[in-house]
């Protein structure tokens, strides 16, 4: 299980890097172009990830093709939502509402995987949100579709996460990642015809970096998902805000105040909580198998 954790990490340190991206590109490229290269390039990583028995075929021929689809439009919807959120707002107020995720984690894999998430692991939830709130400090003055756009980010991305706890017992990785990436591509590649601007020499070495960061994201969730229920991997989110005080400190000179420090070692703690203690002893009703006519 703590594999699955892990890797949980690994697939948000690739998402924050590819979120950087997105934000260096805002100002000069139109956000459906952004999500179209990169979600093109990255299908490299996806493709790699194929394994020898894995066919081609599978990833338009799913076992549970309406949950796919479903995995797929919320993949794609998410994307875009966190493309323009990044792109129209400051990287701390677009987090703070993405942050939401794991909330949304924890209420939805209860309802509809009726996984036990017990009082430590709401404690270490609350706990690392509490800690993302001393970090970013919100104070909104009007709601804007940027705000939205966050918002929306974060519920796809908590229905996403539920999809893939379900389906990653019945499909096969190149099903999951290829599907939402050729979904994402698509669409973004037909939104952004009205106003595309052919990138520069400069724009691509960054299409690329968010485009890899992206794919090496995709398949470390879905792994991710396969080892470790959805309310366990729900906090590693919270190791963003770490991600984002490194790159926004790098790549835009912004510097986290005392507060702010405080604030992410109490996201470091409930993340130890998660990984170790605070572990609810419960045991974790098993999934339901697909009925045969799905197989």
């Amino acid at each position: 299980m703590q594999s699955g954790i892990l890797l949980a990490f690994l697939a948000y340190l690739s998402y924050s890097c590819s979120d950087a991206a997105g934000k260096i590109l805002g100002s000069e490229l139109p956000t459906f172009e952004i999500g179209f290269f990169v979600s093109l390039i990255a299908l490299g990583p996806a493709l790699l990830s194929k394994r020898p028995a894995d066919s081609w075929r599978s990833i338009l021929r799913p076992r549970r093709p309406w949950m796919v689809l479903a995995r797929m439009t919320t993949g794609t919807i998410g994307g875009m939502s966190a493309i323009y959120a990044f792109t129209h707002l400051p990287m701390a107020q677009a987090y703070s509402l993405i942050f939401l995720l794991p909330v949304f984690v924890a209420v939805l894999s209860m309802l509809l995987l009726k996984e036990s998430v017990g009082p430590a692991r709401w404690v270490a939830l609350l706990g690392g949100l509490a800690g993302v709130m001393l970090v970013v400090r919100p104070g909104f003055n009007a709601l804007t579709l940027g705000h939205l756009a966050a918002i929306t980010c974060a519920f796809c991305g908590a229905l996403g996460a539920i999809l893939l706890r379900s389906l990653g017992q019945t499909e096969k990785r190149l099903t999951l990642v290829g599907g939402v990436l050729l979904a994402a591509t698509a669409t973004n590649g037909l939104l952004m015809i009205p106003s595309f601007v052919l990138p520069s020499t400069q724009h691509w070495p960054v299409l690329v970096i968010g485009g890899l960061c992206a794919g090496i994201g995709n398949i470390a969730m879905v792994v991710a998902a396969r080892l470790t229920p959805a309310s366990r991997l729900a906090p590693t989110q919270y190791s963003q805000i770490v991600w984002a005080a490194l790159l926004g400190a790098l790549l835009f000179g912004e510097f986290p105040d005392p507060l702010a420090v405080a604030g992410m070692a109490l996201v470091g703690f409930c993340g130890v909580m998660t990984l170790g203690g605070g572990e609810d002893r419960r045991a974790v009703p098993a999934l339901p198998k697909p009925a045969a006519g799905a197989l």
